[in-house]
């Protein structure tokens, strides 16, 4: 079943879907056009849609958003079935007292010195569109409406997709 939603009740869904997930694989374009995905943690999503993580400075992603700010981001959670597709312009931010306002304890790992390490910075990915897909069940009863489908010859597998109008 298609379901668009729009507004503030399609902010609280992405927030809701991206924040469970919580890992994307996030994918920029090079100086040579090619894509290149890596794994990356949020540590935020806003009340305005928008996406944080902290990264490196000397990362290749933060050359390459240097080179072209359009990314996408991949949210899969296949236990659940739940899907995100979503497309938007990352910012690098600086700024210290916005750094220290989403940092994460866990992000510690990488950036041991905290908001002081020399390379840190945060990513800020505004999202221009979003598409989502979530299953009504898990995945052993998707199974069995697959095969209950078969034997009856009516679809069974029932799920929501649409589009996410932030």
């Amino acid at each position: 079943m298609e379901k668009n939603l729009h507004s503030a009740e399609a902010v609280a869904k992405y927030k809701s879907l991206v924040s469970a997930i919580g890992t994307c694989m996030f994918t920029t374009s090079g100086e040579s056009g090619h894509h290149a995905s890596r794994p990356m943690a949020i540590v935020d999503v806003d009340d305005d849609a928008n996406t944080w993580f902290f990264t490196s400075l000397n990362s290749e992603k933060i050359k390459d958003i240097r080179n072209d700010q359009d990314v996408a981001m991949i949210f899969a959670h296949p236990g659940k079935e739940i899907y995100v597709d979503v497309k938007g312009r990352a910012a690098i931010i600086t700024d210290r007292a916005t750094m220290e306002s989403k940092w994460n304890p866990i992000v510690k790992v990488w950036f041991p010195e905290g908001v002081d390490s020399p390379d840190i910075c945060l990513l800020k990915v505004k999202t221009d569109e979003a598409h989502y897909w979530d299953s009504d069940s898990s995945k052993m009863m998707q199974a069995f409406k697959m095969l209950a489908s078969v034997v009856t010859g009516q679809n069974l597998v029932k799920g929501v997709h649409g589009d996410l109008n932030l």
